[in-house]
């Protein structure tokens, strides 16, 4: 409980820190046609503190440090022509003020306290994010030939001396059959009705991004008036682009379309090339409660199958999951962390968790309720406990993906520090004399 409070009060001291408008500011260096301003540093020092976040240095100058490295990336970043698109810095925006919501619990009291809408907070936080994104991409770039051989992996095992092998925790082996409740057609017909009705009234001059934030429930874009901002095909849905990609009048209301997150309208707002950038009102059907208990009974029947020795649970995921992502591989859940099939305990989401609770190897739960965050969706599930390691040592047979991990780490560790040396000595640098007593980890600030 008390990680939880220091959680929250964490994020609303940092927001607070967005709220600032009185910090004296003034320019404490330049990297390249990049300028660090004192306000910068500040910001990011209270975030620290409010985050208990320790350093054995002096803080304020392990943190300008951090900012020099960070303006060297973006100053290399502008003579690459490498990109960060507006439409991706707005939903990780998006992403991280949703987050915060959901900690602190409402965004009307975020709003109240603070008295700044959430649009205010987002804009307050785009160029930071933006510059975060960017470096990060350029860090990307400079690392992305390191390679990684078997033989490579097992020389540095062997090198490794024992007590310096991580301790890998228990690790859980999960496999899913997921089911959605079914939409019933009166349902499904009224959200039809509705969205109808938008497209009459934006076609009799009402506008369409005041619906789209009035009705839209799409919390990434409805508070935008539903703008996805620019997209390539690629980066749609398919059934979505395909109408999207088929609209030539600008403002021209599109036909209702459906797609796994619900039913939506869309509207054209440019077009460059390959690219669109369009707005979108989405509705999604609610679900009854005679659609839950279904969901839950036709679990409870698949579950009695398995049970009964009917079906293995692999057979059932191919059969009965309506999860397009896990069905075929027999319901195998991928920890999107790893990119693996292993979790740890804190992995492993918070619903899930809980109807595993004391479970031991071949396992079934209770059939439960989910909801689906990347789409929003409500969820009903079973899960086998397929596997759980005890606590160990780190062991190459065992281990394998985690010593790879370990190592490629250790190389772009190598390649980033060599690449910062270099560009101390060809990038202009100059630093505010009160900052060059700083103890910097990289000798080549000061020339």
């Amino acid at each position: 409980m008390r990680k939880l409070y220091l959680l929250g009060l964490s994020i609303i001291l940092s927001l607070s820190v967005y709220s600032q408008d009185n910090i004296i500011d003034e320019v404490i260096a330049v990297v390249g046609d990049n300028a660090i301003l004192k306000s910068e540093i500040e910001h990011q020092y209270q975030q620290a503190l409010s985050e208990g976040t320790t350093y054995s240095g002096d803080i304020k100058c392990h943190l300008f440090e951090q900012a020099l490295i960070q303006s060297l990336m973006l100053n290399q970043a502008d003579l690459d022509s490498v990109e960060i698109s507006q439409n991706e810095v707005v939903n990780q925006v998006d992403a991280r003020m949703n987050y915060i919501i959901q900690q602190i619990g409402d965004k009307d009291k975020l709003e109240e306290y603070f008295n700044k809408s959430i649009l205010q907070f987002k804009i307050e936080m785009m160029e930071t994010v933006r510059k975060q994104m960017l470096a990060q991409r350029m860090k990307g770039e400079i690392t992305k030939d390191i390679t990684i051989t078997p033989s490579e992996i097992r020389t540095y095992f062997r090198k490794l001396p024992q007590d310096s092998l991580p301790m890998v925790p228990t690790l859980y082996e999960l496999n899913q059959i997921l089911i959605f409740p079914r939409v019933e057609q009166e349902e499904i017909d009224r959200v039809k009705k509705q969205l109808r009705g938008f497209q009459k009234e934006i076609n009799e001059g009402r506008d369409f991004a005041t619906i789209a934030v009035l009705y839209s429930e799409d919390p990434g874009s409805a508070t935008r008036g539903g703008d996805l901002g620019w997209m390539t095909p690629s980066q749609l849905i398919p059934e979505f682009a395909a109408v999207a990609f088929n609209l030539t009048d600008k403002n021209k209301v599109s036909k209702i379309v459906e797609t796994e997150y619900g039913y939506h309208i869309i509207q054209l707002i440019d077009r460059k090339g390959d690219r669109i950038n369009v707005r979108h009102i989405l509705l999604k059907p609610k679900i009854s409660d005679g659609a839950r208990k279904d969901a839950l009974n036709r679990l409870d029947s698949i579950k009695t199958f398995i049970t009964e020795d009917k079906l293995s649970f692999e057979e059932a995921a191919l059969r009965f999951s309506m999860d397009k992502d896990t069905r075929a591989n027999g319901g195998v859940l991928v920890n999107p962390n790893t990119g693996n099939g292993k979790f740890e305990i804190g992995d492993i989401p918070p619903q899930m968790n809980k109807a595993i609770q004391g479970f031991n190897v071949g396992d079934i739960s209770q059939p439960f309720k989910m909801i689906d965050e990347r789409k929003g969706k409500e969820t009903y599930r079973i899960v086998l406990l397929k596997d759980k390691s005890a606590p160990h040592r780190a062991s190459l047979r065992n281990d394998y993906q985690l010593l790879k991990g370990m190592l490629e780490t250790k190389k772009r560790e190598n390649v980033i520090n060599s690449w910062i040396k270099e560009k101390q000595r060809t990038t202009y640098i100059t630093i505010d004399e009160k900052w060059l007593n700083c103890d910097f980890e990289y000798n080549g600030w000061v020339k």
